[in-house]
């Protein structure tokens, strides 16, 4: 009996770890039809990612090729070909922004229909210098001339990769980051456990973030909040989820703030709605964010959100729970709006599932969008 063909597509990635991007990619992953398509990623981190292991469960290769700094664009291309060459692929789908026109270059070269680059940010913190600016304009050039399809998950995201121009000719196609409802909307779930496993008060009030240890996610603006809330409340305590190069840094900025009773740092965790349902107030205060998955997350948790207005207003799923705050704004202002955000009531669970449908965030809704993207029926 001859064996079903399955259509593969390669996705370029930094590393499968936890963040927006590589959550998104599994929610996608875990829900389309595994028999008609199958995902393959490169990485570029030669250590085990947080999802590398469910990839292979669920059929998906991992090919790890060092970066293109590393490796240079000669051998970096010459790598990606070989793996390209190797498989039949009928798209590639960069995720590593401004890199994003090596792999779709090197698609182009071994034939490859679909060469899909897609925006995850609004922001490059190396654009301060003319030769950074130039920089980028080359590395544009090369995805103009190699993709087939722009993708990014808000418009600023678009317009800060593409051009804005790109954007307003409808050239980029807006995936919105889905979510998989699953444990979200699971009222079992409860802040209790969380208190009981952290050994926290009963009455302790919860400041939530989850992100990467990095200075865009802007950790140690946190940390300021928390101590002028603590001036005035004993009850306050941050849970800080994630990893990262900072992390170290923030830990003893904690312990130098006089703050160690009152910042837990939980690094990575796969239980991340259950954490969502936990935290009184979600914090974001991100110098630039391309959309922030997890703001939806904690709003479809029924979690109300103190975020930077440098995070694009289309995460805001009209519940009001969200508030948007200038970074130029003081910790104390931000500290105000945590304590007003605490006393806010939780919608009710069929306005949450109405809400993530009518903006389109469930992921159910979103699988049709990137099967179109590899003209997969």
């Amino acid at each position: 009996m001859e064996e079903k063909h399955i259509d593969r597509v390669l996705h370029i990635v930094s590393a499968m770890d936890r963040g927006g991007a590589e959550t998104l990619l599994m929610n996608v992953y875990r829900n389309l039809d595994r028999s008609k398509l199958q995902f393959d990623f490169i990485v570029h981190r030669a250590d085990q990612g947080d999802y590398d292991n469910e990839i292979r469960k669920l059929g998906g290769k991992i090919y790890n090729v060092p970066s293109l700094g590393i490796a240079g664009p000669i051998s970096y291309v010459k790598k990606l070909r070989e793996i390209m060459s190797s498989n039949s692929y009928i798209a590639v789908h960069s995720h590593t922004d401004y890199q994003s026109g090596f792999p779709a270059l090197t698609a182009k070269i071994a034939g490859i229909p679909h060469r899909i680059c897609h925006s995850h940010s609004n922001n490059w913190p190396m654009v301060d210098s003319f030769k950074h600016k130039l920089l980028l304009k080359g590395l544009q050039s090369i995805i103009k001339i190699s993709a087939t399809q722009y993708c990014s998950c808000s418009q600023e995201a678009g317009a800060f990769l593409f051009g804005q121009k790109a954007v307003d000719n409808n050239q980029v196609t807006l995936l919105k980051n889905g979510i998989d409802l699953g444990q979200y909307l699971d009222e079992t779930i409860t802040k209790t456990s969380v208190i009981r496993e952290l050994g926290l008060d009963q009455d302790a009030k919860i400041i939530g973030h989850v992100g990467k240890f990095s200075k865009s996610k802007n950790q140690a603006f946190i940390l300021k909040i928390l101590k002028d809330l603590i001036k005035k409340d004993k009850r306050y305590v941050a849970l800080l989820v994630g990893d990262g190069p900072l992390k170290e840094t923030i830990e003893q900025e904690a312990e130098t703030m006089g703050l160690s009773n009152h910042v837990r740092f939980l690094g990575v965790r796969s239980d991340i709605p259950r954490m969502m349902k936990a935290f009184d107030v979600f914090l974001f205060p991100s110098i630039f964010e391309g959309f922030g998955i997890v703001t939806v997350e904690a709003q479809i948790s029924g979690t109300p959100c103190i975020m930077s207005d440098s995070v694009p207003i289309s995460t805001d799923m009209g519940l009001d729970l969200v508030r948007y705050l200038s970074l130029e704004e003081k910790p104390e202002k931000w500290g105000v709006e945590v304590e007003k955000a605490i006393n806010i009531q939780k919608p009710e669970k069929d306005a949450l599932v109405k809400a993530l449908s009518e903006k389109g965030f469930s992921i159910q809704q979103n699988i049709e969008e990137w099967m179109k993207l590899y003209r997969v029926g």
